[in-house]
């Protein structure tokens, strides 16, 4: 008597075909926000250059990581099937990462980097399930699964080190982590334009929701007339980093990123502009952010250097995002925003000598100039990137 013997099906990944962000994924993204909190707190609490430091290095960890999953949820459906159960997963282990950042230089190194390597198991995990059919994403994912670790092992090697040592190990684990994709081609990716566009939008905000947070938290729940002022102008200058990138930026850039022949050309467009350059302006707010803790607390007083050059240091290095961003999509400098940078990186002396408060009323005032010159200098040509319907013209043969 003939027997059959069935197998149970593979584990399979279903593809994603819509342009919206899931639901799924504004929830990963609430690990992320506490750990841009945490990244801010570690700079408050080391309100020295090598706080400093640390901070930036440890976001540019946590950046890489969250960009990885942006990538990974424009190519398959983080809602269906068991890619749900390992997203939760992966929440689990950032969340502990999480917790981990402020003391990630010190005894809580090796656990940091033990759970840092989790999230990017499972996202590569998640990668190669989703490459079993497509053998040039297979290829890409192999040299990804390299490079990550190379740059996990290097963390974990860091967790044993201090000082100059230890720094110096964390930024070449950042570089030649972020460095593989760009060393290993960028031909086998895919990706789903709109969405991705739009889930990097969405970060901005969540990063500019920390500035906000920011404030309540260095106000220590008192209100004078000092800290209510600082209040408005921190709001004024997040309203103003939001304006700078939403008002037409995004929308132009969204739209070139739509517009790009499918594979190498919209990957490396993809990669550049988003994964590699939405990082500074990403950093610059979590800069912003821990100026406006330190000016809310000392509000008649001048800023220490270290949270002086924070503040302007952080809006000139979001600006500078912008024109490299700018240019990597239409290929012209907004010289308006390079020579705002460069101004606001001169008042340094000046910043630490003014009252906090007359410090962040200047950078403010500044920022809403500009964006009063430019959106009365835009004109017509800024309505009609805003308000006329966009239809995606065909790539190029």
């Amino acid at each position: 008597m003939a027997t059959t013997t069935t197998r149970a099906p593979r584990l399979t990944a279903v593809m994603r075909e819509g342009e919206r962000v899931m639901p799924l994924e504004l929830f990963f993204d609430l690990v992320f926000v506490l750990a841009i909190t945490q990244c801010t707190a570690l700079m408050f609490n080391r309100p020295t250059w090598e706080g400093l430091a640390q901070g930036l290095l440890v976001l540019g960890v946590l950046w890489w990581s969250w960009t990885g999953y942006a990538w990974l949820t424009s190519v398959v459906d983080p809602e269906e099937g068991a890619v749900r159960i390992v997203i939760f997963a992966a929440m689990a282990a950032f969340l502990i990462v999480a917790i981990c950042v402020p003391r990630a230089f010190d005894e809580l190194g090796l656990e940091f980097a033990v759970a840092y390597g989790a999230v990017r198991a499972a996202h590569i995990a998640l990668f190669v399930l989703a490459s079993r059919e497509d053998a040039a994403l297979r290829k890409s994912v192999t040299g990804l699964a390299l490079s990550t670790a190379v740059g996990v092992g290097l963390l974990v090697g860091a967790s044993a080190l201090d000082g100059l040592a230890q720094a110096a190990l964390w930024a070449i684990a950042l570089l030649l982590d972020t460095g593989g994709p760009y060393f290993f081609g960028s031909e086998g990716w895919k990706l789903v334009p709109g969405h991705f566009a739009e889930r990097h939008g969405l970060i901005i905000i969540i990063a500019l929701g920390e500035s906000i947070v920011a404030i309540g938290v260095g106000a220590h729940a008192r209100l004078t007339p000092g800290i209510a002022t600082a209040a408005v102008l921190g709001i004024g200058l997040s309203a103003a980093l939001w304006w700078t990138y939403f008002d037409v930026v995004a929308l132009v850039s969204a739209r070139r990123l739509i517009r790009a022949a499918e594979g190498r050309e919209r990957n490396e467009l993809a990669r550049d502009s988003y994964s590699y350059l939405h990082f500074p302006m990403v950093a610059g707010i979590v800069l912003v952010a821990l100026a406006l803790k330190k000016t809310l607390g000392q509000v008649g007083d001048p800023l220490d250097t270290v949270p002086a050059f924070a503040l302007l240091a952080g809006v000139a290095l979001y600006l500078l995002g912008l024109v490299a961003f700018r240019f990597r999509h239409i290929h012209t400098i907004n010289r308006r925003r390079l020579l705002l940078a460069l101004v606001l990186l001169a008042l340094l002396p000046a910043a630490v000598e003014l009252p906090a408060l007359a410090t962040l009323a200047v950078v403010t005032a500044l920022m809403c100039g500009l964006i009063t010159y430019e959106t009365i200098s835009y004109g017509e040509g800024r309505d009609r990137v805003r308000h006329q319907d966009f239809v995606p013209e065909p790539p190029p043969a």
